[in-house]
């Protein structure tokens, strides 16, 4: 592993109380857990011969849950033994350094702008196996910064350290950056806020990622309301 990896302050630490988006820690036994496990699952079981290990999350549009979806992603696959690294991609509205309360002072624009190494932007989470590297500073040129061959140097140094890397990133209806790392990823992901979105908002994002030549691994469904005489209101699935 590398030498350098940041801690989490010791401030963030003494801090008892998760995050509240991570139902993956905080509802260990929720009906909401065993279908993130199911869409770990099927998202191994959907390139078998083949090594997936970049995997983009998106949304067509703001408010659907994608970052959401990232984090608690992340961390099924670090539960079972995998060695996980999440990055924040999204440049211009981040959020994963306050889903898992780290620093966001050095980041991945930092690092795609060669003023910081790789190895100094990743931190621990209080979660084993699972690290992050935050956004950091909103820079004036997200896309230029996502483009570069800084980002392809960046994506071949933690795929030897790391066997899942989950890229959150921002709505690909609202601006080029998700479908500029959609094109730099094994695997895309496109989260539907169920009964929000509409339908021709998920078409054109389905579209938009066809364009990039991206592999779109699926659609988690999510906020799907359940049957009344489910326990649970939110439900996700997950459809090739």
């Amino acid at each position: 592993m590398f030498k350098r990896i940041r801690k989490k302050n010791k401030k963030s630490s003494r801090r008892t109380k998760l995050a509240r988006k991570l139902v993956t820690i905080s509802e260990t036994k929720s009906f909401i857990l065993e279908q993130f496990r199911t869409i770990r699952t099927n998202i191994m079981f959907l390139m078998p011969d083949q090594q997936l290990k970049t995997i983009l999350v998106t949304s067509s549009t703001p408010g659907e849950g994608k970052s959401t979806n990232a984090a608690n992603l992340g961390v099924v696959f670090a539960q079972e033994g995998k060695r996980v690294l999440i990055i924040d991609g999204d440049l211009r509205k981040p959020t994963l350094h306050h889903t898992f309360k780290t620093f966001n002072k050095v980041g991945l624009s930092n690092v795609i702008a060669k003023k910081a190494a790789f190895y100094d932007a990743i931190q621990e989470t209080f979660i084993v196996g699972l690290n992050v590297i935050t956004s950091g500073p909103i820079p004036p040129n997200p896309s230029e910064l996502l483009s570069s061959r800084a980002m392809d140097a960046l994506f071949l140094d933690v795929k030897k350290d790391y066997d899942v890397i989950i890229i959150d990133s921002p709505p690909l209806l609202s601006v080029s950056d998700s479908q500029i790392l959609a094109n730099k990823c094994d695997g895309t992901v496109l989260i539907v806020n169920a009964g929000v979105v509409d339908k021709r908002a998920v078409q054109k994002a389905k579209a938009i990622l066809a364009s990039s030549q991206t592999n779109i691994l699926g659609v988690v469904l999510n906020n799907y309301e359940t049957p009344s005489h489910h326990n649970y209101y939110e439900d996700y699935s997950f459809a090739e």
